[in-house]
């Protein structure tokens, strides 16, 4: 592995980390330090809450949740070796998933732990980076930031 390589995966790591576990110690560059990160959050939300519409017409918590694990699940494919596992990829089922009850939010919240853990080891497996797979893994960290925000957006419109 190159420097470069080694400062670009162990940077990548500290921001998945960040992002779905809060911040690792003092350093934080995307949330504020004692932030809980994305899994910790949605473990705070009951499925009644992930399943409110803040506007009409607009996702729930829950549909969030179900994209951001159906773009870690391609994602991992990906990594996994899969050349493109986009190019079936319906996104639009992705966010179908709007209501769920309890039994169905403990599934989804598992799958999507399940999902980053393993884009997280993938991210840190990897030895080589090139313009793409660089592109992919930041893609993935501020994606998976932006609907970390829209959630908590969510929240605070649902919880007034």
């Amino acid at each position: 592995m190159t420097t470069t390589d080694s400062v670009f995966q162990r940077a990548l790591s500290n921001m998945l980390t960040e992002i779905f576990d809060g911040p690792p110690g003092q350093e934080a560059y995307l949330l504020n330090p004692g932030d809980p990160g994305l899994l910790r959050q949605l473990d705070t939300i009951e499925p009644s809450a992930a399943s409110k519409r803040p506007v009409s017409g607009k996702p729930t918590i829950a549909a969030h949740v179900d994209h951001v694990d159906y773009g870690l699940t391609l994602l991992n494919r990906w990594a996994a070796g899969d050349p493109n596992p986009w190019a079936n990829s319906d996104w639009e089922a992705s966010w179908k998933h709007a209501k769920v009850n309890d039994e169905q939010w403990r599934t989804l919240l598992a799958n999507l732990r399940h999902e980053a853990d393993t884009w997280r080891k993938h991210a840190a497996a990897r030895t080589e980076w090139d313009d793409l797979t660089a592109a992919g893994a930041l893609s993935s960290a501020a994606h998976t930031a932006y609907h970390l925000g829209a959630i908590r957006q969510i929240l605070a419109a649902i919880n007034r």
